[in-house]
């Protein structure tokens, strides 16, 4: 077996089937996007266009393959087929080759995989719905802080504080922002995302999480505000923020320490 890893670790195999795993995984994915939000099952019943309801072959539902082989239209009532889906396996397959080269064939690819995957399907569902599931949060959070215990980023003291510290200082912010402004503004959906991440990458990641997520927000909404001449009070997710936030943490946190804490 560790014969076998090292083959796969030490030839253009192992690239291979990291992008193989991740175009599967992320046409499982949209599956999640789509039926999450709707309340519905994502392992019971068949996937079917959405447009016209026909049930969709087998051999219509290979990742990219189909997408390409069939123009980007639906077999059945000839609708264009969203361009999400073939996205979404792409950009999953290119996020398993990014893990793969950063921890090769090991627990950390997988325990990186299943956490930035969980940011990916919870960035889309909130950028088209403006719902951060609980099942993906919460769910999430828990992983995080089982796999602390497991050789994951942090220790299971830093996870359960990162969960506690992320999900206090944005209830907290919450609040007073409602209490001041007498309107909503992070979602509790906001809050249970922060504890997650919290979760995996332990609070000293909470600090760089926000500020990153809010320098990326700002820069997005002060563009639609001139671009699209949407106000100040015009919607905008902040879960996909938070989402890249982490992800630029988990990969480059300890550069970012050290450049702003260095002595």
């Amino acid at each position: 077996m560790i014969a076998s890893l090292r083959l796969f670790s030490e030839t253009p195999l192992g690239e291979i089937l990291s992008l193989a795993l991740g175009v599967i995984w992320g046409s499982f994915f949209n599956v999640c996007i789509v039926r999450i939000p709707e309340g519905q099952s994502v392992v019971r019943g068949r996937s079917h266009c959405p447009k016209c309801k026909a049930p969709i072959h087998w051999y219509h539902n290979i990742p990219l393959f189909s997408y390409c082989m069939l123009r980007g239209r639906c077999q059945a009532c000839g609708q264009p087929i969203s361009l999400q889906y073939p996205l979404i396996e792409a950009a999953t397959a290119l996020i398993f080759l990014w893990v793969y080269h950063q921890y090769g064939w090991s627990l950390k690819f997988l325990f990186s995989a299943i956490f930035i995957s969980d940011l990916l399907v919870i960035s889309v569902i909130d950028f088209y719905h403006q719902i951060i599931p609980d099942g993906l949060s919460l769910g999430g959070m828990a992983v995080g802080f089982i796999v602390s215990f497991l050789g994951g980023e942090v220790s299971w003291v830093q996870s359960l504080l990162g969960i506690l510290i992320g999900g206090g200082t944005f209830f907290a912010v919450s609040f007073l922002y409602e209490k001041i402004a007498k309107r909503e503004g992070l979602g509790g959906g906001d809050v249970k995302l922060l504890a997650m991440i919290g979760a995996w990458l332990g609070p000293q990641s909470i600090l760089f999480t926000i500020l990153i997520s809010s320098a990326l927000g700002s820069i997005v909404g002060v563009s639609l505000m001139i671009g699209r001449k949407k106000d100040l009070k015009s919607a905008i997710p902040f879960g996909p923020f938070l989402a890249l936030a982490a992800v630029i943490y988990q990969r480059w946190g300890e550069i970012l320490e050290n450049l702003f804490f260095q002595h």
